[in-house]
């Protein structure tokens, strides 16, 4: 029922009346904006990294049974919804990871406890025994050999130097930006032909890292989901989360405390292009760490791994099960 309220002229002298300007109409209410693409800056440094906003929608993940590079782990395909979030535009680069392991040999050298402190603090990595880089260099170079630990602590360690949530993506969130509203092998089609044009891999990268950003994007605007550097997600490692997961829930599989494994996504810079399609998977092993002499041995870098790295995911809104999220593990974490 409405009620149309009444005003009476005959309570108003008519010349007053006459002389009042009729009243201006209401401002419609200002249109809800889109987030935008944003440059964040590191605080207290001049380093900057770009972060590209993704609509939120769904995707059929996995491969399907017809592609001859399926692996057994890839199916079965099964509808995934996911909500609206930003990644960033290019792989974490030494750039910006030297500033959260400097900031950590600081405190070292202060004597502070810098694998953290309680549940809450914020954790460093340990130096590294040998050059980090392995001779690749840093610069706009790929962070590299950086453990799945040491990829979630950084996130942390960055969300709170900018107040502003960042984690790294889940496999369903990695996958579905990859693809980037496609659904063929590859974000540019099912050839790998054409892979070079998009991807620094076994087939031309001259057996190194390059780089961020030195190929094509994909159609999201992402550089380098193909290839450079495998990238970590968030998933515990399980061959048959696909046949578990359930329609309209993120299919995550929340790690424990073990080291490994965990899945890595995108292929790097010494694979064939089987390993760069969106759907490959790729978990973490024991001998990734195979030269590290240290007992037990790190849970920040690893000694193989040279072509695994990681970017960064901003989700608009959080998903309950992510709220907190933090690695687990320690240094007499079980293998």
């Amino acid at each position: 029922m409405y009620v149309i309220a009444c005003l009476c002229a005959a309570a108003v002298p008519l010349a007053h009346a006459a002389d009042k300007a009729p009243a201006a109409p209401a401002a419609p209410p200002p249109a809800p904006t889109e987030p935008k693409p944003y440059t964040e800056t590191i605080p207290g440094t001049k380093i900057t990294f770009d972060m590209v906003y993704l609509p939120g929608g769904k995707f059929l993940m996995g491969s399907p049974a017809k592609d001859k590079a399926r692996g057994k782990d890839e199916g079965p395909q099964h509808e995934v919804s996911v909500k609206p979030f930003w990644m960033s535009k290019n792989e974490v680069s030494w750039d910006e990871y030297a500033v959260y392991t400097a900031e950590g040999t600081k405190k070292l050298l202060a004597g502070d406890d810098i694998e953290g402190g309680g549940p809450d603090a914020i954790s460093y990595p340990t130096p590294p025994y040998a050059d980090e880089t392995f001779g690749y260099g840093k610069n706009k170079q790929p962070a590299i050999a950086v453990t799945w630990h040491a990829a979630i602590s950084y996130t942390r360690w960055l969300a709170h130097k900018t107040k502003t949530l960042y984690r790294i993506p889940s496999e369903a969130e990695w996958e579905y930006a990859c693809r980037a509203g496609t659904d063929t092998a590859y974000s540019f089609g099912d050839n790998p032909k054409t892979l070079g044009d998009f991807a620094w891999f076994a087939g031309n990268s001259g057996k190194k890292p390059h780089a961020i950003g030195g190929k094509k994007p994909n159609p999201f605007g992402l550089n380098d989901m193909h290839g450079n550097v495998a990238e970590w997600t968030i998933d515990q490692y399980d061959a048959g989360a696909y046949a578990k997961a359930k329609a309209d829930e993120l299919p995550v599989v929340l790690p424990g405390n073990r080291r490994f494994p965990h899945v890595a996504r995108g292929g790097g810079w010494n694979d064939k292009p089987a390993l760069l399609r969106c759907a490959a998977r790729r978990l973490s092993e024991k001998w990734w760490s195979k030269q590290d002499p240290q007992n037990p041995q790190s849970i920040w870098w690893h000694t193989e791994a040279t072509n695994v790295g990681f970017r960064l995911l901003r989700p608009v809104d959080e998903y309950p099960a992510l709220k907190g999220l933090k690695s687990q593990m320690k240094p007499e974490s079980p293998y």
